[in-house]
């Protein structure tokens, strides 16, 4: 076995978030039954009455299905979100990337590396302010683009099917009012102008 795939292995006795998980909410319920209080307060607000908790499960489904539905392209929501946002905004700098995606620049900038390795986008240095970076598809990210689309949208699609139409424009504005509320807090702002290219 070579050293990168041990590395990849987990340690025998190493346990998956999923088991970790399950491990936490069992001690956490062991303790509410010996601690009255503690129970008092994991009835009052149990894990599926958290947004944060309900949401971040969601990101894992959806994540889960995106991989699922799009297999055979290589690319992760984040980097697809980044192409679709340069496949309407050509020659975008990173600062404008970031905002767009709401993510920091940081992690723009890595993600970049990776889409321009793989011939998906061109990055070149701007002719009005040389130490700024813009970004641009290539002939070869546009066509990804294109035929990835429709694996996408089924995604989408699969997330939300079981809500009837309504259901589903009521709660993406839901979502959207959530966004726009809690802005502030996000790791990069996210402009309401830029929340429909992603």
């Amino acid at each position: 076995m070579t050293e990168k795939k041990q590395r990849g292995r987990a340690a025998p006795d190493s346990k998956t978030p999923a088991v970790t998980e399950k491990i936490a909410e069992t001690a956490s319920a062991d303790d509410a039954a010996s601690n009255p209080a503690l129970k008092a307060l994991a009835e009052r607000l149990p894990l599926w009455r958290r947004p944060g908790y309900l949401v971040r499960r969601l990101h894992q489904i959806h994540y889960a299905i995106f991989f699922e539905e799009c297999d055979g392209f290589g690319i992760t929501p984040v980097q697809y979100g980044l192409l679709t946002i340069l496949s309407t905004n050509p020659d975008a700098d990173q600062v404008t990337l970031a905002n767009a995606l709401g993510i920091d620049r940081t992690n723009v900038a890595d993600v970049l590396v990776r889409l321009e390795q793989r011939g998906l986008i061109a990055r070149m240095r701007s002719q009005n302010d040389r130490r700024m970076v813009l970004a641009r598809l290539t002939s070869v990210g546009e066509d990804l683009v294109e035929r990835m689309h429709p694996a996408m949208a089924k995604a989408q699609d699969r997330l939300l099917e079981a809500l009837g139409s309504e259901e589903r424009d009521q709660f993406l504005a839901t979502l959207m009012r959530l966004l726009e509320a809690n802005n502030k807090y996000g790791r990069a702002t996210l402009g309401a102008s830029k929340m429909d290219h992603t």
